[in-house]
């Protein structure tokens, strides 16, 4: 497999993430300069956990809940680095790994997996390079966007953010019921959060990291994903 095969298989995920982070640097571009925000996107590949740290900066959370956040929310990056290195060919060394960890996401994830032969060194950097540069280069787009177009316009344009995941989690929702509970679990965690008077005392962070760990408690205790072998039994 050849480095030029990996950038032909990553250009479509490149221009969609330019069009994603290009939400996030907006976003982003409310709290931090663009150099920081742009900085975000360079060393991190995660759009979940980055809107959920700029969440937290933005309520001046503690670095201890930004921690706990992101943890959990990209903690399904490391199963698929555990899944994806069983994939990879014996030429992968211990530094290629490392890279191979970082530059996973769902998507590149899903094209690596599903290759027909073992995934070499070459053809995974090739893979990653379009969605990185369209990462982070939508960033830096929209970071600037953001310090330059009036307000009224920002605001609009930030609203793509969302709109990026409902189109994720909807899909997911029609395809099993779990899910479905797991997004009406996080909404009225996430409700009780906001309009109890009680509950109004902890800080974003931590009701994010509730919200996530509650739902996916649930879910994977009453609606465990079955495994191959028993979906055929």
């Amino acid at each position: 497999m050849k480095f030029s095969k990996g950038v032909i298989d990553g250009f479509p995920i490149g221009i969609g993430y330019f069009a994603v982070s290009f939400s996030f640097g907006i976003a982003g571009s409310k709290i931090l300069s663009w150099p920081l925000v742009t900085l975000i996107s360079m060393t991190n590949l995660t759009s979940a956990g980055q809107f959920a740290g700029l969440q937290i900066m933005q309520a001046t959370g503690t670095l201890i809940e930004m921690i706990i956040a992101t943890f959990f929310i990209n903690l399904r990056y490391s199963l698929m680095a555990i899944s994806l290195s069983q994939k990879v060919s014996p030429s992968f060394g211990t530094l290629q790994r490392l890279f191979l960890g970082m530059g996973i996401t769902d998507e590149i994830y899903a094209l690596a997996i599903g290759a027909k032969e073992r995934v070499n060194p070459m053809y995974f950097f090739g893979l990653t390079v379009l969605p990185y540069l369209g990462w982070s280069l939508g960033t830096l787009c929209g970071a600037i966007a953001g310090e330059i177009l009036p307000g009224i316009l920002t605001n609009a344009l930030g609203v793509a953010l969302y709109g990026m995941f409902i189109a994720i989690v909807v899909p997911q929702m029609q395809k099993q019921i779990s899910t479905c509970i797991a997004v009406a679990i996080s909404i009225a965690l996430s409700c009780a959060f906001y309009f109890v008077p009680v509950l109004q005392k902890v800080s974003t962070g931590f009701a994010i990291i509730l919200c996530a760990i509650v739902a996916s408690l649930v879910c994977a205790k009453f609606f465990p994903i079955k495994k191959e072998a028993e979906a055929k039994s």
